[in-house]
């Protein structure tokens, strides 16, 4: 993708502060951290969402997000690392990692109650769809 920013970071054409890398895969600092250390792992294909990477790119991305979660907590001595998938800000496939520290009091994360019977029915939505 011409536009997409994780691309030309991907490619060196935008800077970024690389922690790893190699032939399919990139990590580096979030330049808007939520935590000092907030990383985010990339693909070097463009792939927009999740759900449409391949299987072995999804294995192999996981795998090194625990590696790069393991050095986060050793290299920052956090509690935890959180790992989030959002996506919607730019559509190239990435893997949020933010170390965290219990008591940190992060919650940006909205929520909501089902009405009543509409659990019911997603349930039955997304169990049809397996």
């Amino acid at each position: 993708m011409q536009d997409c920013i994780f691309c030309k970071i991907a490619k060196g054409e935008t800077p970024s502060n690389k922690i790893y890398e190699d032939k399919d895969f990139l990590v580096f600092l979030d330049v808007k951290p939520v935590s000092d250390g907030h990383l985010l792992i990339i693909s070097r294909k463009h792939i927009a969402w999740m759900q449409d990477v391949d299987d072995e790119t999804i294995s192999e991305i996981f795998k090194l997000t625990k590696k790069m979660m393991l050095a986060l907590k050793k290299a920052l001595n956090c509690d935890f690392v959180q790992e989030s998938v959002v996506g919607e800000e730019i559509p190239h496939f990435h893997i949020h990692l933010i170390p965290r520290h219990y008591g940190d009091n992060f919650r940006n994360f909205p929520t909501k109650e089902y009405e009543e019977g509409q659990a019911k029915e997603i349930l039955k939505k997304i169990t049809q769809a397996l």
